[in-house]
Order: structure tokens, then C-alpha cells, then sequence
């Protein structure tokens, strides 16, 4: 029930009708329904549509060695924990796959997390006090950034992997206890981080490092440990961050790094000491999705010719895709109208994807976000060149 009252908190929820508009008129591209799995091809209100807005970048959601792991676990330990890994919360399988996922990551200790985004908040808040400062990407995904409003510290940003303007920040604040956390691939641009400057700043203003790689592991790097192994700089990072919800087939988080850091993190984590503990499902479907990483590097393989092929296609259409250089590649439309229309245009044509407005992205620079699997077919992967073609031209963004 609605009060006319300005002191009612309420106020705000009553005001806010654009998405209602978008609804009004077929142009909401959000919280649509989809009945089948997260494969190359979807199926939403009956229809088959071919999904390049999943990161789903292995395709091993509904690989059948994913799905048997899960079955087993939930019959075993059943579907919960019941809670907290500080209390009762913890299975000899979450044991494991720390174990495990160190291992993967080629670091001395790792911890799990109930969702990656509790990681970042989690960690950055347990390892910035008061009297330090934490230094982040103004492209940060929103968990960093919300990590950073959790701590006691001071919060800096550096113009997007700007080497020069990190140095500036690093070089403000010199005689600090400094943590630099950075994207290792950024969520709506697709580029990469410059990594190897990072950590040439790190050493020389005695900085920390902490790589958010959610969309790096299982992409980047020769094996698929993501942008720390892409640059050969493994043994640098300090702290290597991941998710689950992309390449691991799954929901939730890791921080990766020294044993004595993540002993630490482990007692003064507050999203891990006050969250229910993940699921035996979840942590069964991401040893398992380890398992076909390492046995099945062709998937790594298959995933970037996918990729350069539509970089390429993308580009010779003559479409706006910025510096991206990963299996996220944004098409660039300018203004927010003009990405919910197209994004439902494309619809039409039996393609998803993901459109990202302001303050996911700057205003004036809403974008259609693509990304794609390994288990795409060349035949899929031209039908959508084909559909943004044939759309990209009516709305005139290319001729």
C-alpha cells in the first residue's frame, strides 16, 4: 500500500517505473525466463534461441562427468550443510577441493566461498584496515568495490589499466600497507589487464597483489589457470581470486595464495564466517569441472577459435567491440534505448544476449555484451554474425 509521506523509505520503490516502461513496450532485456540448460542453445517461451550471453565458456554446466559428480554427492552428504564452514559447516569435500583448487592455481592454500562475490568482500575487508589503502581498476567488477566500502581502510582508483595513473596513486600513498586488486579480464570490455605492470608497480611501491580472475581461469593461459599463467606470472600474484559461475560449471568462490595469508582470511572473513556453507552439489561439480579441464585441453582450444573467429567477424561487419581480446566481446551502441532495442530485435532472431547500461558501464556507452563457449558450432556462431548484421543495419549502426 502506498503512503504519500516524504519520510516513508518506501518512497523511492513507488517512484521507480522505468523498468515498467521497458516492460510496457517489449524492450525489457532482464530476468528472462529460460527452461532448458545453459547450452549453446536455449530454449525461452518454446522457442530456441542460440545463447551468447552465458559464461558458460567451457560448456560444462551440462557435461554428463559434471552432472553424474553432483548426483553422487547429493546422495551422499544430501543438499545442504546446515552451516558455516567455521562451525559444522565443513565436508571432507570442501577440504578437497581446496586442496584441489591450490593445486590448479599452483598456490600454497586455497579457501572456498558460498558465492565468488562473497570472496571479494569477504578478503578485501579481512586484509585492508584502517590505516592501509586498497587500489583498484575504475572497471573493477562491483564486488571489488563493494569489498572496498566494507573496509576500515581509504579506497583509491586508477584511470582503466593505466599503468601511469596506478603509479600516481601507488606513489601518493608510498610508506602504506597497499593492496592492488585488479580484474584480470574485465567483465564488460573483455581486455585483459596489463598484468606485468601491475606487478613492476607492486614491487617497487612494496604493493600487494590480488587478482579477481572469475573470467580468466579456464580461459587464459596455456592451461587454463588464467592471467596470472598468461603472462608467466604465477609466482608474482600474491592473491588469485576466482568464481565457479563461469568455467567451473557451478556457483561460488576461491581465494588462492600463501598458507599463512589464507589461515588468516580464514578467521577474519566475515562473508565466509557468517555464510552458510556451499553445497556438496557445488563443490562436486567444480572438482569435477577441474578434472575435465585437465583432461580435455581441446575445449580450451576449441573456446579461442570461437573466439578470434567472432573478434574477427565482429570487426569486419564493422561493429564498435572496443580493445576486447577474450571470449567477452561488447558491441558498442551508445545510447541505453538503442541496447534494449536491439537486444529484443536480436531476440527475434533467435539470438540472446546481454545488454549493460549505466553504472555497469559509462553513460553514453550502454553496450550489447556477447560472450561465448567452446561448444559452439560454426554454424551457430555465423547465425549470429548474420542476425547483428541484418540488425546492426536497421538501427544504423553499421552500413
Amino acid at each position: 500500500m502506498a503512503i504519500e509521506n516524504k519520510t516513508d523509505i518506501f518512497e523511492k520503490c513507488f517512484k521507480f517505473v522505468r523498468a515498467k516502461e521497458l516492460m510496457a513496450v517489449g524492450l525489457y532485456p532482464y530476468f528472462r525466463v529460460i527452461e532448458s540448460a545453459q547450452d549453446p542453445e536455449v530454449i525461452i517461451d518454446g522457442k530456441k534461441m542460440i545463447m551468447v550471453g552465458s559464461n558458460n565458456y567451457l560448456g560444462l554446466t551440462n557435461h554428463p562427468k559434471v552432472k553424474e559428480a553432483v548426483i553422487e554427492a547429493v546422495q551422499k552428504y544430501g543438499s545442504g550443510c546446515a552451516g558455516s564452514r567455521f562451525l559444522n559447516g565443513t565436508l571432507d569435500i570442501h577440504v578437497q577441493l581446496e586442496e584441489k583448487l591450490a593445486g590448479f592455481i599452483r598456490k600454497e592454500a586455497a579457501l572456498i566461498f558460498s558465492t565468488g562475490f562473497q570472496v571479494n568482500l569477504g578478503v578485501i575487508s579481512a586484509l585492508v584496515g584502517k590505516d592501509d589503502v586498497v587500489i583498484i581498476d575504475k572497471m573493477d567488477h562491483a564486488s571489488i568495490i563493494d569489498g572496498c566500502r566494507l573496509t576500515y581502510g581509504e579506497v583509491k582508483k586508477f584511470r582503466h589499466n593505466d599503468m601511469a595513473d596506478l603509479e600516481r596513486v601507488l606513489r601518493q600513498n608510498d610508506g602504506r600497507g597497499k593492496l592492488i586488486v585488479v580484474d584480470g579480464v574485465f567483465s564488460m570490455e573483455g581486455d585483459i589487464v596489463n598484468l606485468p605492470g601491475v606487478i613492476e608497480l607492486a614491487k617497487k611501491y612494496k604493493a600487494r597483489t590480488m587478482v579477481d580472475d572469475a573470467h580468466g581461469i579456464g580461459v587464459l593461459g596455456s592451461t587454463g589457470r588464467g592471467t596470472a599463467e598468461h603472462f608467466g606470472l604465477e609466482n608474482e600474484v600474491d592473491l588469485i581470486m576466482g568464481t565457479y559461475s563461469k568455467s567451473l560449471a557451478s556457483i561460488g568462490g576461491f581465494i588462492a595464495g600463501s598458507e599463512q595469508v589464507t589461515h588468516y582470511i580464514k578467521h577474519f572473513a566475515r562473508a565466509l564466517i557468517f555464510s552458510a556453507s556451499p553445497p556438496p552439489a557445488s563443490v562436486a561439480a567444480v572438482s569435477a569441472a577441474l578434472d575435465i579441464i585437465e583432461n580435455e585441453p581441446q575445449r580450451i582450444a576449441r573456446l579461442w577459435e570461437n573466439t578470434n573467429k567472432m573478434l574477427k567477424g565482429f570487426r569486419e561487419l564493422g561493429f564498435e567491440i572496443g580493445p576486447s581480446a577474450t571470449p567477452i566481446i561488447p558491441v558498442l551502441v551508445g545510447e541505453s534505448e538503442t541496447a534494449f532495442k536491439m537486444a529484443m530485435m536480436l531476440q527475434d532472431e533467435g539470438v540472446f544476449v546481454n545488454v549493460a547500461i549505466s553504472p555497469a558501464v559509462p553513460e553514453g556507452k550502454a553496450l550489447i555484451r556477447t560472450s561465448y563457449m567452446a561448444t559452439h558450432t560454426d554454424e551457430q556462431l555465423d547465425r549470429v554474425l548474420t542476425a547483428f548484421n541484418k540488425i546492426g543495419r536497421a538501427l544504423g549502426l553499421i552500413s
